[in-house]
């Protein structure tokens, strides 16, 4: 539950990114920008997300959902988080909400609680109460 309410908090938070973004990139190249339709487009929009959660990922360990929530993200071997890994499991945690959300699902029924991108990435969410 706690990590749905955290993807909840997030997705607030990278709504009103992709608001900017989109801003952004609109007096850029064509007028009519759809995502999914103009992959250029589409790929700026991730780089946007990529940049929120591997930011935060990587300097503080948590995002802004995972500060309120109480939990933090830790690399299985102890330490930062590298760039590489959170590049790593933000294309995993993408293919995760592109199989309807089967990668999420997946820590119901894994031992510690790990989905798709955790596993990838070899890292750990944990409660830091």
């Amino acid at each position: 539950m706690r990590r749905l309410l955290v993807i909840l908090y997030d997705t607030v938070i990278l709504f009103g990114l992709l608001m900017l973004g989109s801003a952004l990139a609109l007096p850029i190249g064509e007028p009519q920008k759809i995502a999914f339709q103009d992959p250029w487009f589409t790929l700026w929009l991730w780089l946007v997300c990529f940049a929120y959660l591997g930011g935060c990922w990587h300097y503080g360990g948590m995002t802004v959902g995972m500060r309120a929530w109480k939990v933090r993200l830790i690399s299985a071997e102890a330490g930062k988080i590298s760039w590489p890994r959170c590049l790593l499991r933000c294309l995993v945690g993408t293919l995760s909400l592109a199989a309807l959300g089967l990668g999420i699902a997946w820590s119901l029924f894994d031992r510690k609680n790990r989905s798709w991108h955790d596993l990838a990435a070899h890292t750990l969410l944990i409660k830091t109460d």
